[in-house]
């Protein structure tokens, strides 16, 4: 398992340490057929469906059990986030080749979780959710969508036909890190996740008056740039003071024309705000917007509020939950249940069979970026209370 999450972990590598594989670049691709490759070497079989999700296969009578995660990254990346899930699963199906078995496993690699284009793209198109929405107005732009599909040899109008029957399926257990630093603080082993927060994101695009930079007076400006910039920093105030369970990012800001001797004419955003409360999501919906209303009004710009991605809160199976505390308590391992901040694919399968999730500590907590590091002895010790847990499931 350790030479195999090397050899990936070098796929797209970073100087820094880290990964780069965004959706459907060259990287990702080399990194899914590298996947479909190994399964093939352990004699497992492979598929990959309308949606590009890539599997290894188990075989055996009854439902099917699916474990996984992710290849994909954001740019910059962590080696552990998502592709420990993947690795971990496939030497889930080696352990228990020739085991006598009640259902099918099927080690998972999903299609973009991180959200380079959609988020959740391949899970929600799996479960039967993927809302043509979600299509048509992409976090990541249509165009840049419509050319990843391409590059993938995926077809929108095919995307559904990777719905999965949820009769025929036995479950879903992801082995992720944490993301988070309250497992490595509190010296605990393994997270047993209760839930997966919310999520909402939206792209404002501020629309003012460009102008010369030196002969354009400070009072007569419609100054596109400043309003973002001032509805950035009255977001983080407003989180901070209305809604501390809440979390909100501003996570990309772009200027145009952008240049040093221009009063910035139109500016963009991209705003993301987490809760495991819906009614608190509304709230802070509703709330974000007057306030980019004010902010726009209040520097004589305008500006138009896109939703571009929504996932509810989710609970995740009380009996899973159970039968994951019940493998790390068999290896003498401590456990916590704990609520995930981070989305992942197991909000998406959770709509349509009983999921499950296994954290990991995250040194530092740090994750999305080339400095997130889980030690190995975690990574192992994951690994088979993923093992633990699909082995109780399966017979």
């Amino acid at each position: 398992m350790r030479a195999d999450f090397d050899a990936l972990a070098a796929i797209g590598a970073t100087p820094a340490g880290g990964v780069s594989r965004p959706t459907f670049g060259d990287a990702h691709l080399a990194a899914r057929a590298w996947f479909l490759e190994r399964a093939r070497a352990y004699g497992l079989a492979t598929r990959v469906d309308a949606a590009g999700n890539h599997s290894a296969i188990l075989t055996a009578g009854g439902p099917t059990l699916l474990l996984g995660s992710h290849l994909d990254s954001v740019p910059d990346g962590g080696r552990f986030d998502g592709a420990l899930g993947v690795v971990a699963a496939l030497h889930v199906l080696v352990a228990l080749r020739g085991s006598e078995l009640r259902c099918a496993l099927e080690a998972i690699d999903f299609t973009d979780e991180e959200g380079t284009l959609v988020g959740l793209l391949g899970s929600e198109a799996l479960a039967g959710t993927l809302r043509p929405g979600s299509l048509a107005a992409p976090r990541g732009g249509r165009e840049r969508l419509l050319d990843g599909l391409a590059r993938a040899g995926l077809r929108e109008e095919r995307l559904p036909e990777a719905r999965r029957d949820p009769a025929s399926l036995a479950g879903y257990l992801e082995l992720h890190v944490e993301q988070g630093p309250r497992l490595a603080r509190d010296g605990l082993q393994i997270g047993v996740v209760t839930g997966i927060v919310g999520a909402r994101s939206f792209s404002l695009d501020f629309r003012g008056e460009a102008g010369h930079g030196g002969t354009t007076p400070m009072d007569a400006r419609r100054d596109a740039g400043l309003a973002a910039a001032a509805f950035a920093v009255a977001a983080n105030e407003l989180v901070l003071r209305d809604f501390p369970d809440c979390v909100a990012t501003v996570g990309d800001l772009r200027l145009e024309p952008g240049a040093f001797n221009v009063v910035p004419g139109a500016a963009r955003l991209s705003l993301e705000f987490r809760s495991a409360d819906s009614a608190l999501l509304d709230a802070l919906e509703s709330a974000l917007s007057d306030r980019a209303l004010v902010e726009a009004d209040r520097h004589g710009v305008t500006v138009e509020i896109e939703p571009v991605g929504r996932w509810e809160p989710t609970e995740l199976d009380h009996d899973l939950q159970a039968a994951v505390e019940r493998a790390a308590s068999a290896l003498g391992l401590r456990s916590r249940r704990l609520p995930s901040g981070a989305g992942h694919d197991a909000q998406a399968l959770a709509a349509v069979t009983r999921s499950a999730m296994i954290f990991v500590p995250s040194d530092g907590g740090v994750s999305h970026d080339t400095r997130e590091h889980t030690s190995w002895e975690a990574c192992v010790a994951g690994a088979n209370v993923l093992l633990g847990t699909a082995l109780e499931l399966a017979r």
